[in-house]
């Protein structure tokens, strides 16, 4: 495994060839460091993308064209080794192909790039997927970066606020044991865009929070100013830290697609916020990292 450095005048990141994934923002004058460090005793990864599902299948499985294939929680790309294909003094761009690894998984033909950008103190993620086969692929691809909280060790987590760009109250559907989705339409009372980490918040796993009912989330300390903050066009995301255990950190995750409902039972073209790429075509998205 290889580590890459990219930096600007405020901030350094560094970056895996192993799922491409980020490790570190740090910031250069004082050095503060924003993303979790990857303790396995509460969660042993940092930021990694998930592609090509976001979430559990229903029975473990989806099914393409008369065949089911199994795949674990996430996808399989934050676990394989990208090739670096673009390396400057303040952008990284990684890339995976499909192989025959790949395809007893998941049956298409694609290029998988991420992409790394910094300009002051904002951090760019890039997504680039392009469909290298003669048939339409199905996928889903999304963010999982968790973040300090309490940040420097200053205080409790439950002494800092999530801040939302909606100032009124999100609905969020609930997870099942089995991660996939149980029940929907719960209230969270933001109270006008700015709410207080309740140490139950996450008992029963991930929030999930559909239909672009926010594009901007921010994690504030006790004096409910932000000093992170997650721009995105995602039409959903997910809120996370570890049921129970009382971990320093809270994801915020954008997402472009989901995990099945409980009571799911169609194709892989049929799955809910899921994206369509004909042959030839490319998808790309991103979301922004603000360092306050």
């Amino acid at each position: 495994m290889a580590l890459h450095t990219v930096q600007s005048k405020d901030l350094r990141i560094t970056v895996s060839d192993s799922g491409a994934e980020l490790m570190s923002i740090e910031d250069i004058l004082t050095g503060k460091q924003y993303l979790w460090h990857g303790d396995a005793a509460y969660w042993g990864r940092r930021s990694p993308v998930l592609f090509p599902i976001v979430g559990s299948l229903k029975d473990k499985e989806y099914k393409y064209n008369g065949k089911s294939y199994p795949m674990s929680q996430h996808g399989f790309a934050r676990d394989m080794e990208f090739v670096m294909t673009e390396h400057t003094v303040d952008s990284i761009w990684f890339a995976l192909e499909a192989n025959e690894e790949t395809r007893k998984k998941y049956p298409f033909q694609f290029r998988l790039e991420i992409g790394y950008q910094l300009q002051g103190r904002e951090l760019k993620m890039m997504w680039k997927v392009t469909n290298e086969d003669k048939k339409t692929m199905f996928f889903s691809i999304g963010g999982h970066p968790a973040f300090m909280c309490p940040i420097g060790g200053e205080g409790a987590q439950t002494d800092y606020y999530l801040v939302f760009d909606n100032k009124e109250k999100l609905t969020y559907s609930k997870l099942s044991n089995n991660g996939l989705i149980e029940t929907e339409g719960h209230v969270l009372d933001t109270q006008g865009g700015c709410m207080k980490i309740d140490a139950h918040l996450f008992d029963e796993d991930a929030l999930v929070i559909e239909g672009k009912q926010a594009k901007k989330v921010a994690l504030a300390g006790p004096d409910k100013k932000p000093y992170l903050t997650v721009v995105f066009d995602a039409p959903l995301f997910g809120l996370w830290s570890p049921a129970k255990k009382n971990a320093p950190f809270v994801c915020i995750e954008p997402w472009y697609g989901r995990c099945d409902k409980e009571w799911f039972n169609g194709m892989l073209a049929d799955r809910e916020y899921g994206n369509e790429l004909r042959p030839g075509k490319v998808f790309e998205a991103e979301y922004t990292i603000i360092a306050e």
